[in-house]
Parts: C-alpha cells; sequence; structure tokens
C-alpha cells in the first residue's frame, strides 16, 4: 500500500477510533428491542389462533352478541391517552423535572388503571353471562388474546411505580434512564398491539 492511500485512510480511522463501542444507552435500547420482537411473535400466534378459531362459537354467542363497543372506545382512549401521558414523562426525564416527570408518570398510571379496570368488568361481565373462555374455542382464543395483553399492561403498572420510586430516590442516574428507556418502549408498544387487538378482535368481531 502507497504512503498516499495511507494518508487518505488516517482520517477514518482515526473517526472511527474516536468514536468507539456504543453507549450503554444505544446497548440496553437494542436489547430491549430484541425481547419486545419476541413478545410480538408470541402475540402474533395468539392472533393468529383467534383468526382461526373465531368463528368457533359451539353454538354459543358470538363477538357481535357480546361485544359493547362504546366500553371498548373508551378502552382505547384511555390506553391512547396513556401513552401520551408517558410520552411526556419521557420529555420531563430529557429536561430533568422531577416534579412534571411524576406528574405525567402519575397521568399514566391512573390511564392504565382505568383501562385495567374495564377491560376487568367485561371479563366478569361474560362470564357471568356464561361466555367464559371454557364456552367455546373462540371464547378461549378471545380470553387468551385479550387476557394476556391485559395481564402485560398490569406487569407495566408495577414497572411504572417502581420507576416513580426509583427517580423520586435517586434522581436521573444514567442507569434510571436506560430503565425508563426500556418501559417507554414496552408501554408504546403495548399501545400498538392494543390498536390491533381493537382492529381485529373488537371491530371486525362485530361487524361480523
Amino acid at each position: 500500500m502507497t504512503d498516499i492511500a495511507i494518508a487518505h485512510q488516517l482520517p477514518g480511522l482515526a473517526e472511527a477510533a474516536h468514536e468507539g463501542p456504543a453507549s450503554k444507552r444505544i446497548i440496553t435500547g437494542y436489547g430491549f428491542w430484541i425481547f419486545l420482537l419476541s413478545d410480538i411473535v408470541m402475540f402474533s400466534c395468539f392472533f393468529a389462533a383467534y383468526a382461526v378459531l373465531q368463528g368457533q362459537t359451539a353454538g354459543g354467542p358470538s363477538g357481535a352478541e357480546l361485544f359493547n363497543l362504546r366500553n371498548v372506545a373508551i378502552e382505547t382512549i384511555f390506553l391512547l391517552l396513556s401513552s401520551f401521558a408517558c410520552g411526556m414523562a419521557s420529555v420531563a426525564v430529557e429536561a430533568r423535572s422531577h416534579l412534571w416527570f411524576q406528574i405525567a408518570m402519575a397521568v399514566t398510571c391512573v390511564l392504565g388503571l382505568g383501562f385495567l379496570a374495564i377491560e376487568f368488568r367485561e371479563f366478569a361481565d361474560l362470564v357471568a353471562r356464561g361466555a367464559g373462555p371454557s364456552r367455546s374455542a373462540f371464547l378461549s382464543a378471545f380470553f387468551t388474546l385479550v387476557g394476556c395483553h391485559g395481564l402485560h399492561v398490569s406487569g407495566g403498572e408495577l414497572w411504572l411505580l417502581t420507576m416513580m420510586a426509583q427517580v423520586f430516590a435517586k434522581g436521573f442516574r444514567a442507569d434510571i434512564q436506560r430503565r425508563f428507556l426500556c418501559f417507554a418502549l414496552f408501554w408504546h408498544a403495548l399501545d400498538i398491539i392494543w390498536v390491533a387487538i381493537f382492529s381485529v378482535v373488537y371491530l371486525l368481531g362485530s361487524a361480523a
């Protein structure tokens, strides 16, 4: 290799050496995205099972007879607003604002609890009407898909309260910011999955 060629490569080599390895924030975010993708694969399997079993009512009620779109619409609004509030919490983290972080996370928590309360009431009502998960293959698939999402939201609520306590006690340390990044990704992913459930399960089910 000639001296001229080496001279042309030196700036690029120096820049690469200056960049160094990826930051912990990037590595953590990348690793958590892999976890989220595995979770999305699981939900995809539940969606596929529901699509196959949707018509298998065993002579029982169908989605058009059971679903209350008004309550489901309220659920959806709650979850969408909670995702917006979570985004505001992310802005507060960047601004290092403890007050607005706690307010935004509290709003996210309340909206998430409202979503869970409506979903629990829906499940209790279905069981009381004899439309529990053992009634038909359709209802088994429905309770599995929607219930699994509800369990994820419940876990997210516990994670949210933990993040509020950690920021209150320790501030915006680098490791806590990385944990909040993972939480925000998780919460927004649940929002996206719910939009799919709302569209595929409730809207199409009611139309059918």
